[in-house]
């Protein structure tokens, strides 16, 4: 099957981003969003999804951080709808508790077209480098929505800041990399109504 690919670009007044994706890469990335950590956290979901993942996000980080982090996550929801295509022949459900250190993480998607989040989890600090830990939710709420996706994120437990929002990328790579493979026994999509 061909590698899914999709390139995105995304412009307002308020950010400028290009996205270039490939589901079935091999944990290749170039990124620069203008945010240390979330660079860090782009990076870590290429590696452990084993997608391939350039973005460069030129955004009003003298206002804050919101607009870019969020307009990010809109763009990168809008590459995976477009590189999974008409979905056929995908697992479309995955799932995993990820471990980091003293934290786990419950990440559990459907590619079902329909876009849902229920986000369960706690910080005890504003930031973390220069990102705001409210943006985490606000983040995976626009992948959720812009990819049409159902997504469950749960902290079971954890403690550093760091290690919660790291594991919470990691987990969504692992599931979206599990929903998103192959299974030869599905012909279709899998589902009773013929899409998703």
């Amino acid at each position: 099957m061909a590698n899914r690919k999709s390139t995105v670009s995304r412009k307002t007044s308020e950010t400028e981003i290009k996205i270039e994706l490939n589901m079935d890469g091999t944990g290749e990335a170039t990124i620069d969003t203008g945010i240390g950590f979330l660079d860090h956290m782009l990076n870590s979901f290429a590696k452990h999804g084993l997608f391939d993942l350039n973005v460069s996000v030129k955004g009003d980080l003298y206002v804050d951080s919101h607009h870019t982090i969020e307009d990010t996550g809109i763009a990168l929801g809008m590459a995976i709808r477009k590189a999974l295509g008409d979905k056929k022949g995908i697992k479309r459900y995955g799932s995993i508790f990820l471990p980091m250190d003293e934290t786990l993480v419950l990440c559990a998607i459907d590619l079902s077209g329909r876009p849902y989040l229920v986000f369960d989890e706690t910080f005890t600090v504003d930031q973390v480098g220069y990102f705001d830990t409210e943006m985490v939710r606000e983040f995976f709420y626009a992948i959720s929505y812009a990819a049409g996706m159902n997504l469950h994120l749960k902290q079971i437990h954890g403690s550093n800041n760091h290690h919660i929002i790291e594991a919470t990328f990691k987990a969504f790579a692992k599931a979206l990399d599990e929903a998103s493979s192959y299974d030869i026994r599905i012909n279709d999509v899998l589902s009773t109504k013929g899409s998703i």
